[in-house]
Formats: structure tokens, sequence, C-alpha cells
């Protein structure tokens, strides 16, 4: 007997007569196979993944970009002050400021609402939203990183004859990197589980899809548990993936 035969033969039984396993069987079945829906949720799961790749360049592109202005700015030699840098400085602060002060849902409903409230396309609204958000997460990160080397290391690289993009290129950002890596992991994970916030202005993911079919069975628990599940899977092998670079990495440090 096959998943769709139990099921027929279980509608024939009074719900007061179901067994716990019985009940838990046939709220299973409607959130998963009935109609199909379980292509929803992976239809969901598809486009949670290609939010998570947009918002993740958009935001390691800010994030690099805004940190490499703010530690120019800060480690300035002394007497001298760059005008133009510093007022690229003080727009980073506020856009950092601004978004750590702000809640990621209003952040949120402000691009779909307000400022793309003619748009249609809610998914890469989202997308950008949650890129622009963690942009800020990740500038502070890699600044945090590249603030905590020995100052001489850019002395050295300067002394050598690179100019100071070549110096942060070759010298500094490799090895801040391997100190921040943890910390963009984490915010990588921070920034996937974030994509189920897209719901709130329509967008298609995981969550839209657990909500749409819960509406339909009147029974939301097992749609949200499938849901969880399935953010769960993505994180253990993002972890998975994240752990197993820091150990090559310290491989590659003690040869």
């Amino acid at each position: 007997m096959n998943v769709d035969q139990l099921y027929a033969s279980l509608l024939d039984i009074p719900k007061t007569d179901l067994s716990l396993w019985q009940d838990f069987f046939l709220k299973f079945y409607r959130a998963w196979f009935a109609d199909g829906r379980w292509i929803s949720y992976f239809r969901g799961l598809v486009t949670t993944l290609e939010v998570t790749v947009i918002a993740l360049i958009i935001g390691v592109a800010m994030g690099v970009l805004v940190a490499i202005i703010r530690t120019a700015h800060d480690q300035q030699r002394p007497g001298t002050h760059n005008i133009l840098l510093g007022l690229l400085n003080s727009v980073c602060k506020i856009y950092v400021t601004i978004i750590r002060g702000t809640p990621m849902m209003v952040q949120l409903m402000i691009w779909g609402f307000v400022i793309f409230a003619t748009s249609r396309n809610f998914t890469l609204v989202g997308a950008l939203g949650l890129g622009i958000n963690s942009g800020a997460y990740v500038a502070e990160i890699i600044r945090g990183g590249l603030m905590s080397l020995d100052p001489g290391q850019m002395e050295a690289g300067r002394s050598l004859g690179l100019n100071y993009i070549q110096t942060m290129r070759f010298i500094v950002i490799p090895q801040a990197f391997k100190a921040i890596l943890p910390s963009l992991g984490n915010e990588f994970i921070v920034l996937l589980k974030d994509t189920s916030l897209i719901s709130v202005i329509a967008g298609k993911e995981i969550v839209y899809a657990a909500r749409a079919i819960g509406a339909r069975t009147y029974e939301y628990m097992f749609p949200l548990i499938i849901t969880a599940i399935m953010y769960l899977i993505m994180v253990l092998i993002f972890s998975w993936l994240q752990g197993k670079l820091e150990r090559r990495l310290r491989r590659s440090d003690r040869r």
C-alpha cells in the first residue's frame, strides 16, 4: 500500500476514531503530498537560494567598499586629512548607523511598499533590501579585522613600493580574511535565515509557500515544521562547508 492508498483508506475513518499516528499522517500528507504541494516548497527553496546569493553578492560588495573607505580614513598618517575621504567616511558611517539601528522587517517594508511600491518583482526587491542590510554588518566585520592587524603590515607593504590598494589586496586582506572568517560565516547564516522575512512583502520563498499551504489546509503546524527543517538542513550544510574551509586555512598556516 502506497501513501496515496493509505491516505484514502484513512479518510473513511471518523476523525474521532483516528489514532495519534493516523492523525499525524493525515496532516502531514495534506501539508506535503496532497495536490503535489511538495513542489511549492522546492520552488520556494530555489527562490530562497537565489535571494541568498544575490543578497550575498550585494552585501559583500558594499561591505568591502565601506570597510576599505573607513579603514583608509582611520589609518591616515598623522597631520594629513583627505577631504574627499572624510566625506565618504561620513556617508559610510551614516549608512552603517541607520541600517544597524533599524529593524530588518521595517527596512524591507520601506523598500517594498515605499521606494519600489510600483514594482511587482517583490523577490528581487527583497534580495536588494537584504543585501543592503547585510552590507552594513559585513563592513563592520571586515573593518574590525583590518584594524586588528599590526600597522607594521601596511608600512611594510608601502616600503616595498606598493600603493595602498596593492598593499591591502596582497598583504592586509589575506591575513584579515582568516581572522574574520568565523564572523563572516555567522553573518551569512543569519542572511540565509533572514530570507524568510521577504514574505512580508510577498516574496515567494519557503515561508510564503508554507503560509499558502496552511491557508488551504487550515493547519499551519506541519507546513511550518517542514519549512523549519528545510532551513535547518541548509544551515547545517553551510556550517559544514564553513568548518571545512576553516580547517583548510589552518592547515595552510601550519605549512
